[in-house]
């Protein structure tokens, strides 16, 4: 499945259809400045980098992983390795966190 960006609230059905492709998690990258995302992907890398096609700043993009039936969100991903201020695949930095939740739950939930 190709990557779709996600720009305004996509239907449950569309959501239904995305997850078929990955079933019971849904991989992404955030745009927390333009609060777009990019999701379907099979690896986080290629969502991070169709948002940067489409013009997002890199320290804008950050990995995280949904998981539709719970409507759960982590923020795991090697993309979101940025040294010195994140070391590890797990975001750190509570707002960048709460930003990110809030953007899914408002597109996807």
């Amino acid at each position: 499945m190709e990557p779709k960006i996600v720009k305004q609230k996509i239907s449950e059905e569309e959501l239904v259809a995305i997850e078929k492709e990955s079933p019971g998690m849904i991989k992404l990258a955030v745009d927390i400045k333009k609060e777009i995302l990019s999701l379907g992907c099979f690896l986080h890398i290629d969502c991070y980098e169709q948002l940067l096609e489409e013009g997002s700043r890199p320290e804008n993009v950050w990995g995280a992983n949904f998981y539709p039936k719970e409507k759960k969100i982590d923020f795991i991903s090697l993309v979101n390795i940025r040294l010195p201020h994140n070391k590890s695949m797990d975001i750190s930095d509570k707002e960048i966190r709460n930003r990110i939740e809030a953007i899914i739950k408002n597109l996807l939930i």
